[in-house]
C-alpha cells in the first residue's frame, strides 16, 4: 500500500443526523432503494463521518472451543448438534498472548477473544480478565465475547481494562425464536445493557442468511439502529453454513443483498464502525469491495473466525493495496 494515509477531507461528523426511531417499514424502504441510489446515500454518509479509504482490522481467537449448551441453529459449537466442535479447555493466558503478538505483527489494532459459554464462571473470569490485561499492555485494543453477563461481571471487565464487549442480536426479534429458544431475546438486551452500565464499548451486529425473510432483515437492521446509543461496532455476517448444523443447507444470500445490508447499516447507524465479519471466504474480491463502498469499514484479519475459515491474510493485503485502502494502526 502507499506509504502514509491518503490525503482526506472530512465534512463535520456533526452534520450528520443520528436517529433512533427507525421504523421497520423505513428500513425496508432503504433496502429496496434502486442500487445506485443506495450506495449513493450510503456513501456520502459514510464520507462524512469516516476516511472511506480506511478499514478497521480486528483479529478474532477462541480461547474456549465447543461444548456450549445453547442451541443456535448457525454454530458448530453447540453441544446440541450433531458433529459439533469438540469441547476444549480454556487456553492458557501466556497462549493467548502469544497469538495477540502474532496479531498485532500482522497488522491488527483490537484482538478480540470468544468463549463458547452460556455465561462465565467465576474461575473463568480471573482467567479472561489477565488476558485482557495482557493484551492491553501489548497496545492493543481488547474484546471479549463470554456469552451472556450480570452487572458484576460486566465492570469487573471493565476493571481489567476491557474496551469492546460483543454480544450480537443475531436476527430481528420476531425471527429469533426460530434460530435460538435456549436464551431470550430480552436476556440479550439485558446482557448489553449491563455492558453499557459498565462503560465497556458495544460490538453487536447480526446474520444474514439464516431463512430470514426481507422483513426480518430490515427488523434487524432497525433492531440495532433503535438501541439507546448505536453500536460502536456493529459486525454484518454472512451465514457460513456448517455440516451437522440445523443451517446447514441454507439458502445462499445474493450478493447484492449482502452489500444492501451493509449500506442499511451505515445510513442508519452512521458513526459507528461497520465491520464485514463471517463469510469473507465465500465472497468474491468484488462484492468486498461493493460493501467497503456501502460503507463497511472493519474486518477480521486472520485465518479463523473461531471455527470457520476466514481469507488468507495474503488475500486481504493484495485487495487493499488494489484499492488502495489503508488500515488503522500499525500498517497492514
Amino acid at each position: 500500500m502507499p506509504d502514509g494515509s491518503p490525503s482526506f477531507t472530512r465534512p463535520a461528523p456533526s452534520s450528520v443526523d443520528t436517529r433512533h426511531d427507525w421504523s421497520v417499514a423505513q428500513v425496508q424502504a432503504l433496502l429496496d432503494l434502486p442500487f445506485p441510489e443506495l450506495m449513493f446515500q450510503a456513501q456520502a454518509i459514510h464520507r462524512a463521518t469516516f476516511d472511506p479509504t480506511e478499514i478497521q482490522i480486528s483479529t478474532l481467537l477462541s480461547i474456549k472451543t465447543g461444548g456450549c449448551p445453547e442451541d443456535c441453529a448457525y454454530c458448530p459449537q453447540s453441544a446440541l448438534h450433531e458433529d459439533g466442535v469438540k469441547a476444549e479447555k480454556l487456553m492458557a493466558v501466556e497462549n493467548v498472548l502469544t497469538e495477540a503478538r502474532k496479531a498485532k505483527a500482522a497488522g491488527a489494532s483490537r484482538f478480540c477473544m470468544g468463549a463458547a459459554w452460556r455465561t462465565p464462571k467465576e474461575r473463568d473470569m480471573e482467567t479472561v480478565c489477565a488476558m485482557i490485561e495482557g493484551v492491553k499492555e501489548l497496545g492493543l485494543e481488547t474484546c471479549v465475547t463470554l456469552g451472556m453477563l450480570d452487572d458484576a461481571q460486566a465492570h469487573r471487565l471493565k476493571q481489567a481494562g476491557l474496551d469492546y464487549y460483543n454480544h450480537n442480536i443475531d436476527t430481528s426479534p420476531e425471527y429469533y425464536g426460530q434460530i435460538i429458544t435456549t436464551r431470550t431475546y430480552q436476556e440479550r438486551l439485558d446482557t448489553l445493557s449491563n455492558v453499557r452500565d459498565a462503560g465497556i464499548n458495544v460490538c453487536c451486529g447480526g446474520i444474514v442468511g439464516m431463512g430470514e425473510n426481507e422483513t426480518d432483515r430490515a427488523g434487524l437492521i432497525t433492531a440495532l439502529a433503535n438501541m439507546p446509543t448505536h453500536p460502536e461496532s456493529v459486525p454484518i455476517n454472512l451465514l457460513v453454513r456448517v455440516e451437522g448444523t440445523p443451517l446447514a443447507h441454507a439458502d445462499e444470500v445474493q450478493p447484492l443483498d449482502f452489500v444492501r445490508m451493509i449500506a442499511a447499516a451505515r445510513i442508519t447507524m452512521p458513526k459507528s464502525r461497520v465491520r464485514l465479519a463471517a463469510g469473507r471466504e465465500n465472497m468474491t474480491d468484488e462484492t468486498q469491495t461493493l460493501c467497503f463502498l456501502a460503507g463497511a469499514n472493519s474486518i477480521f484479519y486472520g485465518e479463523r473466525l473461531l471455527t470457520t475459515p476466514n481469507p488468507q491474510a495474503q488475500r486481504d493485503r493484495a485487495l487493499l493495496d488494489t484499492l488502495g485502502m489503508h488500515t488503522t494502526g500499525i500498517g497492514l
